[in-house]
C-alpha cells in the first residue's frame, strides 16, 4: 500500500464517518417528528454521488478530449474529484404514510438508527485497522 492510497483510504473513511453522523442526526430528527402533521422524512444521499465521481474518474482514461481553441467551444467534461463529494439531505415529498400527511415510519427510523450505529462502529474499526498497519510497518 502506497502513501497516497493510505491517505485516500483514511480520507474516504473519515468522510464515511461524517456521513454516518449526519445520517444519524437526520434519522433522529425524523423519529422526533414522526407524529408532526405534514412532516416529510429526510434521508442522506452520498454513496450514489460518490460512485458517480469514481466512475467519472475511471471513464476519463477511456474517453476522448475535445480540443478547445476558442472560449466559445464546448469543453470536455472534467472528472469529478471524489474528495469534493458532499452528502445531501433529501426530503421525501412523494410518499404519505399517515392520514395527517406525515410519512415517517417510527419503527423503520428506529431500525435505521441501529443500522447507522453499527455502520459507524465498523467504519471506526476499519480506520483503526489502517493506522495499526502503519504502526506495524514502522516497528519493522
Amino acid at each position: 500500500m502506497g502513501i497516497n492510497s493510505f491517505f485516500d483510504s483514511i480520507n474516504l473513511l473519515h468522510s464515511a464517518l461524517d456521513v454516518s453522523t449526519l445520517r444519524y442526526e437526520v434519522t433522529a430528527n425524523n423519529l422526533a417528528n414522526s407524529e408532526v402533521p405534514n412532516y416529510k422524512k429526510q434521508y442522506v444521499n452520498f454513496e450514489s454521488e460518490l460512485k458517480r465521481a469514481f466512475e467519472s474518474r475511471d471513464n476519463e482514461r477511456d474517453s476522448f478530449k475535445l480540443q478547445t481553441t476558442d472560449p466559445r467551444h464546448f469543453k470536455s467534461e472534467e472528472p469529478r474529484n471524489w474528495r469534493d463529494v458532499e452528502p445531501r439531505r433529501v426530503t421525501d415529498f412523494v410518499t404519505t404514510a399517515k392520514a395527517n400527511g406525515n410519512n415517517v415510519d417510527a419503527e423503520q427510523e428506529a431500525m435505521n438508527i441501529a443500522k447507522i450505529q453499527m455502520q459507524y462502529r465498523l467504519i471506526s474499526q476499519m480506520e483503526n485497522f489502517q493506522f495499526n498497519q502503519i504502526k506495524t510497518a514502522i516497528k519493522k
